[in-house]
Order: structure tokens, then C-alpha cells, then sequence
């Protein structure tokens, strides 16, 4: 039997056929039809080389247990002996990579909602990031250059810990007047409608943020950004404050938002209170007033608006189940992004961000089943 064609604008049907298709259920036509490169991403993308070690390896290069720390040039050859050694799985990794491969999950299809754009190497690595990248769905543009290897995380684990160690390489060559600038990625950037970019890339490219971020605002686009962790605060305090008149969305967990409240000198450790006095900054954009959202591991999740401020309760998981909390926050934000851009209400979103997270504790790495049972 053959499929009959779906209607489409401009088509002729035969006469017997009514001219118009049919309504469809409500629940349906509510849904906003999600297209490809929706979600655009921007950050430092690594490879994940994950594997099972001995204690020897982790001495040999003075690891801890549970640590996670950037490499030095005595950890050099560990990458290579990694995958010489041991059985490694590969994974697409990175702070944003991971929150909108995730966010491409829970969406499903169409494929290539999220877009995301950041610097690899010319190399092996970088053969295998495109296609784990690919796999996951997600419309990677990368700026490919020869003078640094492609950005490395090994994840070495022993028992239930896991020693991280990053190797940032390319992703800290971002060039955006060799990538961003050029006509066809930036067309890209200009069908988005949600932005989302993890405070790490400050360190790398702030002009390249700032161009994203004033796009957003310009187009009352809505545009998310990350605290990351709490050296960007401290330490990357200038081109912070200078994107954050732009962000619609700002995100980060209990430890950096204190550092964030340290550094804007609020005089507080309530983080109700924190969320409530970040929002308040000062905004371009004040037809979209900003929303903070403060994550705290299994505590309640905190929601800043103009009106109020709420907690949200984490789903409840037996503590033997979890097996690395390393991708939690990631994960949370992808889930988040993927309500996000079918413009869900802030308290379906971090439903989506609660389950997302949820589910990845339960795995090593920021890795999930082929298909959620979100509801």
C-alpha cells in the first residue's frame, strides 16, 4: 500500500479529497514543530577517552582517585598510554557539547536541533569527536586547525571514582574571525532562537560571546550562559560582566554562586537571596527580564524570576545507584535547552533538567540510554 502524500502548502488533491488537512489534536497543535539548528552551542569541546585503570597508572602520573584537574606536561604521554593500555570508549565531551548533545536526546527528532561550534585539531582525535558527534545527532561546525591537538578529557576510573584529566589544546584556539565571522556559520547562528554558552568559553573567546550574546538580544533571541565553575567569578570577573547584561538565563550550582556573591560583594550566603540580586542586574533586554537558576546537587533546585523566587525538589534516587555525578550539572541544562526551545513553561523545563540529570548519575560519563522516557 502506498503512503499517501501529507498535505502541503501549494499542493493540488484530487476533487474527492477535502482541500484542507485535518486539525490536529490539541495537544499537538500546542507543540511548536521544532526544525534543525534551533539550539545553537558554543564552547570547548574535548574527546572523553574513558577506561578502567590500575592504581600504578594513576601514581605513575600523581592522579588522585576523585580529582579533576588540567593537564601538565608531565601528564603528556598519558593520553596515548591510555588508549594503548587499556579498553577506552570514546565520547563527545566538553561542558556545552555535553548540554546540548544531551538536549538533542531528550528531543529525539528532528535530528540537528542543536548546532554547536568550537576549535579541534587536525588529528585522529578529531576524526573520532566529528563522529561521536555525528552520532549524537548534533550539527557540529568545528574550526579545524593544525597547530594544536584536539582538547582531550581522560577519565580514569578505579572502583567508584574517577580521576579527570583535561587536556583543553585546541579548544583554546577558537579563532572567530577564522569561524564565527564566516557567512555560512553565521547564518547558523542567526536561524537559532536559543543560545547557550558555559562560562569556560570566556577564557577562550569572550568577543565570540559577546557577538552571540548581542545577536540574542538584538532579536529578543534568548540567550543562556553558565557560571561554569567558581574561578570564572574570580578570575574572569571583567568579560563576565560584560556579557552578563545579555543573559536571559543564567545557570550555575551552589559553590558558584556563592563565589559569584562574594564577588559582587552581596553580602549574603542564602542562595534564595543570591538568585534574587543576580536577577536584578542591570539588563539590556528588558522586554525578556532575566531568570536565574541555581542548581545544589540533591538539594532543591532555586528559580529566580522578576516576581519571585521558587524551590524545586530533585527526584528522589537511591544513593547505591549513583555512579558519577560529574555530568549532573551538564546534563541538567541540556535537559532544560530541550524544553527551552519548544517554549515550555520554566517549571516544565526544569522537570526536564531534574530527569536529565537523573539519568546520567546513573552512568559513568555524561551517557545516556538510546531514548528517554521523559512523560
Amino acid at each position: 500500500m502506498v503512503e499517501p502524500e501529507p498535505c502541503s502548502p501549494g499542493s493540488t488533491l484530487p476533487a474527492a479529497l477535502p482541500t484542507s488537512c485535518p486539525e490536529p489534536p490539541e495537544e499537538r497543535r500546542s507543540m511548536p514543530a521544532l526544525s534543525e539548528n534551533l539550539l545553537f552551542g558554543m564552547g570547548n569541546p574535548l574527546l572523553d577517552i574513558c577506561a578502567v585503570v590500575d592504581k600504578d597508572f594513576l601514581d605513575k602520573y600523581g592522579l588522585k582517585a576523585n580529582d579533576q584537574i588540567l593537564a601538565e606536561d608531565k601528564h603528556k604521554e598519558l593520553f596515548e598510554e591510555l588508549v594503548k593500555r587499556f579498553k577506552v570508549e570514546y565520547h563527545a565531551g566538553g561542558s556545552t557539547q555535553n548540554s546540548v548533545k544531551v538536549a538533542q536526546w531528550m528531543i529525539q527528532k528532528p535530528y540537528k536541533v542543536a548546532t554547536f561550534f568550537g576549535c579541534i585539531g587536525k588529528d585522529k582525535f578529531g576524526e573520532i569527536l566529528k563522529k561521536k558527534t555525528e552520532e549524537a545527532h548534533v550539527d557540529a561546525h568545528y574550526y579545524e586547525q593544525s597547530e594544536q591537538p584536539t582538547g582531550t578529557c581522560a577519565a580514569c576510573i578505579t572502583g567508584d571514582n574517577r580521576s579527570l584529566v583535561a587536556n583543553l589544546a585546541a579548544a583554546n584556539c577558537y579563532d572567530k574571525t577564522k569561524h564565527l565571522d564566516l557567512k555560512e556559520n553565521w547564518q547558523l547562528v542567526e536561524k537559532a532562537k536559543v543560545y547557550y554558552i558555559a562560562g569556560f568559553f570566556l577564557t577562550v573567546s569572550p568577543e565570540s560571546i559577546l557577538k552571540v550574546a548581542t545577536q540574542a538580544s538584538e532579536n529578543n533571541k534568548i540567550f543562556c550562559l553558565n557560571l561554569s565553575a567558581p574561578f570564572i567569578s574570580q578570575f574572569f570577573k571583567e568579560p563576565l560582566m560584560k556579557v552578563l547584561p545579555y543573559v536571559d538565563i543564567l545557570f550555575g550550582n551552589e559553590t558558584e554562586a556563592a563565589a559569584f556573591a562574594k564577588e559582587q560583594g552581596f553580602e549574603t550566603e542564602d542562595i534564595k537571596e543570591i538568585a534574587r540580586k543576580t536577577q536584578a542586574l542591570p539588563k539590556v533586554n528588558t522586554k525578556r527580564p532575566r531568570i536565574v537558576v541555581f542548581t545544589q546537587g540533591h538539594e532543591d533546585t532555586i528559580l529566580a524570576t522578576a516576581d519571585e523566587v521558587l524551590s524545586f525538589p530533585v527526584l528522589e534516587i537511591d544513593q547505591s545507584k549513583i555512579v558519577d555525578t560529574n555530568g549532573a550539572g551538564d546534563a541538567f541544562v541540556g535537559g532544560f535547552l530541550s524544553q527551552l526551545v519548544s517554549d515550555k513553561p520554566n517549571e516544565e523545563c526544569i522537570r526536564a533538567g531534574h530527569y536529565s540529570a537523573n539519568v546520567v548519575i546513573r552512568r559513568a560519563g555524561c551517557t545516556f540510554p538510546e531514548k528517554p522516557d521523559f512523560k
